[in-house]
């Protein structure tokens, strides 16, 4: 009888796995039985590697962890996981722990891929998050009627509505309030476009597709915005149309009572409008792009804590607006129209204008310093967000910037395209304008 000792190995670029077993056996030449033996031993020594390379490198470590490992709030606060970022958008979860936090779109870094290209002609889709009051109205009009496009939006004057179709077939590119409604709802933030856009573009063309998502959106100077917010609600906004859907269902008059009796807030003055503890006017922006299944929804007991609920917010609204494709600022038109044509190489036929003096601006001009400290106080996470926006974007700027050998010709030439000139298609709407979808009309 000879002893032999078999060594198996498999290798990877990241992992060794070594399994050794001393295998006996008899050599005998006449007997088959044997040999089949073997034969079965070695097939089994194979398997079971096989089985322990599987389970220790490709099987995710939720399903084969062996341990349970508790999750700390900075674990998930600035983690970008790897993904290819196709198809429906994961579920939400009402809870921090079980979710799995997951970009919906393409992240910036994604587009700016030496190989990337939005691609018109395949399934792309540009989801417009559209914050009240940050100058969205302008922004989302450009996007449906000055981009230089193979096959320009259709607009219909009347209905306020645009078809931005594709090239080669009648399917939707853009998903915005010009171009689609309000098919998630009014002012739809983060939470229920992730949640709905899917499912709606499919109902909308007939049939399920794979496509890819780049989110975009518009931030604003957060005093300047709420300022602007409350003007327009004295006028007689309300956004009563908005849904507020969270968890599977929209916020119940319960978690999110109105701040008025009757059918608007018509007349209201700022204090009466800043002391209604209920107004989302307060932090708006981080509320729109915060992943609102972390804390529970609009049901405030499931995190009890103000500090904490706050705390987990401003971390996913910042993470949410890193990762989106695009981002511009009010205050900056220049550079946000920069960027964005330089992110998703397309070109607008106009140069975006700079509004400097709204009302809101008016406004602050005639408030008390007690009055714009309250309105700092109410506004401390959109503050910081702003801040951490700012920075980002002049960040993608400059990256830009480096990038492009003729950005000093670019640059001072936004908008000016040869031989194009844009057709007059007046709305009648700036940034601090009466919104029509949202002002309770009068008897």
């Amino acid at each position: 009888m000879a002893k032999k000792s078999v060594e198996v190995q498999v290798s990877d670029s990241d992992f060794a796995v070594y399994l050794r077993e001393s295998v006996t056996y008899e050599i005998k030449m006449e007997s088959r039985s044997k040999s089949r033996l073997r034969g079965v031993v070695l097939m089994c020594v194979l398997l079971a590697v096989s089985g322990i390379v599987y389970f220790g490198y490709f099987c995710p470590e939720q399903v084969c962890a062996l341990t349970s490992r508790d999750t700390s709030w900075s674990d998930w606060t600035f983690r970008f996981p790897i993904q290819d970022n196709l198809g429906k958008p994961l579920p939400l979860h009402s809870s921090p722990f079980t979710s799995k936090i997951s970009s919906p779109g393409l992240s910036y870094d994604d587009v700016l891929n030496e190989n990337f290209q939005f691609d018109m002609n395949a399934h792309d889709v540009m989801v417009f998050l559209h914050i009240q009051k940050t100058g969205g109205t302008s922004f989302g009009r450009h996007l449906v009627r000055d981009l230089d496009l193979e096959r320009p939006c259709s607009c219909q004057r009347k209905r306020k509505r645009c078809y931005c179709f594709r090239p080669n077939r009648n399917e939707i590119w853009l998903f915005s309030r010009y171009s689609t409604g309000w098919k998630c709802g009014l002012h739809a933030d983060w939470t229920e476009l992730t949640s709905c856009v899917d499912s709606e573009l499919d109902k909308n063309e007939g049939d399920s597709i794979k496509r890819r998502y780049f989110y975009i959106t518009l931030l604003r100077e957060p005093i300047s915005r709420y300022l602007s917010e409350f003007r327009h609600v004295q006028r007689g906004a309300t956004w009563r149309n908005s849904r507020h859907w969270c968890g599977g269902h929209a916020a119940t008059p319960q978690e999110l009572p109105r701040c008025y009796k009757g059918s608007s807030w018509e007349g209201v003055t700022l204090d009466e409008f800043a002391a209604c503890r209920h107004n989302l006017a307060a932090n708006r922006q981080t509320r729109m792009l915060a992943d609102l299944a972390l804390v529970g929804c609009y049901n405030t007991s499931y995190m009890p804590s103000d500090a904490e609920r706050n705390r987990v917010m401003l971390a996913s609204a910042k993470r949410n607006l890193a990762a989106m494709a695009f981002f511009g600022l009010t205050e900056y038109q220049k550079v946000s129209q920069y960027v964005f044509e330089e992110t998703f190489n397309l070109r607008f036929a106009v140069p975006f204008e700079q509004n400097n003096t709204t009302l809101s601006s008016v406004t602050l001009s005639t408030i008390g310093r007690d009055q714009i400290k309250m309105i700092q106080q109410l506004n401390m996470l959109d503050l910081e967000l702003y801040a951490f926006a700012r920075k980002l974007m002049y960040q993608r700027f400059e990256r830009l910037q480096k990038r492009d050998s003729q950005f000093p010709e670019r640059f001072s030439h936004l908008g000016e395209l040869p031989g194009r000139q844009t057709e007059a298609f007046n709305w009648d709407q700036v940034i601090d304008g009466d919104d029509n979808s949202s002002v309770t009309p009068h008897k």
